[in-house]
């Protein structure tokens, strides 16, 4: 599972001291309108509010994400089980920070609650408790953090749009972001299927901020660049719904430190999403969270508390502030484009052929005229586009055809847009096989035998007669309330060689993959059974991990019928 996460104490807290008066903000009285271009996300209710102050006053932080308003049925609270508007603990802080002079923007959901439109069915409902948020707070900035199974809630997506839509109309200077989890290629499908909603109910979102981290590649991920693929590839979806996206309206958002799968955002990937983010005046820079921005004290080590990483305190916050300076997100007025392909990669047997989406969008500017144009392929394959050229926002066909004498293997194709304004690059990977190739097989590759061998598994993983695919036996992958599930099996192949991997699937954010010699992996979420299938080249030794797991918090996964070939 590579899904985000972000995390909502659950625990109780010491509350503020009884007889403190609150003096809140009217609203429309918050800072600005503009969408605040650093907000970093502190957890109101983990007691740690103190570094954000220090943040505010210190190292000169204007604006943050406070987190989370949860839904309850068509009531809201505060993530320590206080209500909005009198929370004894979070409201002085909220006025506190304002009185240092940082605007805030209000989230609600999470990775343990949902936003209202998630627990409540009435629309009136809805729209007046999003408007006393506003009215209570003061603000003009709202975020809704939309995770694990409610992303996939159409309905509720629909409600919240609607919602939105209403708010528009009675408060103009209102904007909102939806904080969608993230894969390195961009977002889910059910992710996607949030800004069709906004589409589909005439609005545009302001900020679609993407939670650039766990992505479960491995602890060898290096995660600046890969929040950099992940706010690429989101940008291109984006646009596929609504060609005025720019990166304007597209926020980053890490998890500093070390991440809930093991890999770790440092210092350096900070400097790396800064500076992409100044490169092409991203809407919005945060992370999670402020309270986390700080080394840990001795053997105290917890990740909702610090960043389990050597750095000086408010090291992050640091590093991103200075973006508030630079374009300060508001979107560059000089012409430019993206290109990119959708898929990226392809296998094709000799004499065959494959297709591919080039897509591009304007990033800044006005539209303009792009020639594309493919080098690198091998004697013996041809890359034709049909149009050649496209309007920026426009798309075409490539369509690579391989001759039946191409030698197998794997070959880099870079497809070229040039416009008045520059050029932009994509890597087309085209890999060729022929009969006959080398390969290996998964030993109980549909559990026939009864038992897991030589499969090795995590907790109360197991084979069961039911449901199955095929046979009568299949693989349940079972994750607890705080860590995944996981089956695995290691096998050596052919070094220097492409391989497909498929199997049969069903269950919550149920995920198939390669670790080891080769990364890649992919996953869906479905009740019914489907079936994945991942392409992968190995590295030198041939030798790789599969694997299926299910994301922790979820119910049981089950697997069965995986090929190798």
């Amino acid at each position: 599972m590579r899904l985000a996460r972000f995390a909502a104490s659950a625990g109780a807290l010491a509350l503020a001291a009884t007889g403190v008066t609150v003096a809140l903000a009217p609203a429309g009285s918050a800072a600005g309108s503009s969408v605040y271009s650093v907000a970093p996300y502190v957890d109101m209710s983990n007691g740690q509010e103190g570094l954000l102050d220090t943040a505010i006053t210190g190292h000169g932080l204007k604006a943050y994400t406070a987190a989370f308003v949860l839904g309850e049925g068509c009531t809201q609270i505060w993530g320590d089980t206080l209500p909005i508007g009198n929370d004894s603990y979070t409201d002085p802080e909220i006025a506190r920070a304002k009185s240092e002079g940082a605007s805030v923007i209000i989230s609600s959901g999470g990775a343990s609650g949902e936003p209202l439109a998630w627990t409540c069915s009435t629309q009136s409902s809805i729209d007046a408790g999003y408007q006393a948020i506003i009215n209570d707070y003061g603000v003009t900035q709202l975020d809704f953090d939309v995770e694990g199974a409610a992303i996939a809630d159409t309905a509720a997506a629909a409600r919240q749009m609607q919602a939105m839509k209403d708010l528009k109309a009675s408060n103009p200077n209102l904007k909102f972001s939806m904080t969608l989890p993230v894969l390195t290629s961009g977002l889910t499908g059910d992710g996607v299927n949030i800004i069709k909603a906004a589409k589909t109910a005439g609005i545009k979102i302001d900020v679609v901020n993407i939670m650039a981290m766990d992505y479960y590649a491995g602890t060898g991920t290096e995660m600046g660049q890969a929040a950099v693929s992940a706010a690429k590839a989101t940008l291109a979806q984006m646009q596929s719904v609504d060609s005025s996206y720019t990166y304007a309206n597209l926020g980053i958002t890490p998890m500093i430190g070390k991440n809930d799968d093991g890999s770790t955002f440092t210092l350096a990937d900070a400097q790396t999403v800064e500076s992409f983010a100044a490169q092409n005046s991203i809407g919005r820079l945060s992370f999670w969270s402020a309270n986390r921005d700080q080394p840990c004290s001795g053997s105290a080590n917890s990740l909702s508390t610090c960043s389990e990483i050597s750095q000086n305190q408010l090291a992050f916050t640091d590093a991103f502030v200075p973006y508030e300076g630079s374009t300060g997100g508001g979107g560059g007025t000089t012409t430019d484009f993206s290109l990119s392909l959708s898929p990226g990669s392809a296998s094709v047997a000799q004499g065959g052929s494959a297709t591919a989406t080039v897509a591009t969008a304007v990033t800044s500017g006005s539209a303009e005229s792009v020639s594309l144009a493919a080098s690198g392929a091998p004697s013996g394959v041809s890359v034709s586009f049909s149009p050649t050229s496209v309007t920026s926002g426009g798309s075409s066909t490539l369509t690579a055809t391989v001759g039946s004498s191409v030698a197998a293997g794997t070959y880099p194709i870079t497809v070229t847009g040039t416009a008045a304004s520059g050029s932009h690059s994509a890597t087309y990977s085209l890999t060729v096989t022929s009969s006959g190739s080398g390969g290996g097989s998964l030993t109980n590759a549909g559990f026939e035998t009864g038992s897991l061998s030589p499969w090795t598994c995590t907790g109360g993983s197991s084979v069961v007669s039911s449901p199955v695919h095929s046979g009568s036996h299949s693989l349940q992958v079972t994750p607890s309330s705080s860590s995944t599930g996981e089956c695995d099996q290691t096998v050596t192949l052919s070094a220097n060689h492409s391989y497909t991997l498929t199997a049969w699937v069903q269950g919550p954010y149920a995920y198939l993959g390669v670790s080891g010699g080769a990364t890649a992996s992919t996953w869906s979420n479905s009740s019914s059974w489907n079936q994945l299938t991942v392409t992968f080249t190995t590295g030198s030794s041939g030798t790789v991990t599969v694997y299926a797991h299910g994301w922790y918090g979820q119910s049981n996964v089950n697997a069965d019928d995986f090929t190798l070939s």
